[in-house]
């Protein structure tokens, strides 16, 4: 990847998609320290943060 916001990008899609696919999939799964659609929930607030971040940090670079 050539630009910084361009991984901040990749990277935020691919915890949201992440997060997404445990809040969906994971419900009925016994995990005895967390709980899986929870999880899920804050990586997709972790990986629409980091899209956002990438998104204001390509904007501002410009042309």
């Amino acid at each position: 990847m050539r630009y910084r916001s361009e991984r901040h990008l990749w990277e935020g899609g691919a915890t949201f998609v992440a997060g997404v696919a445990l809040w969906l999939f994971a419900g009925g799964v016994e995990v005895p320290v967390v709980d899986p659609p929870k999880v899920g929930v804050v990586m997709m607030c972790v990986g629409g943060a980091q899209t956002a971040w990438g998104l204001f940090r390509s904007a501002r670079r410009g042309p």
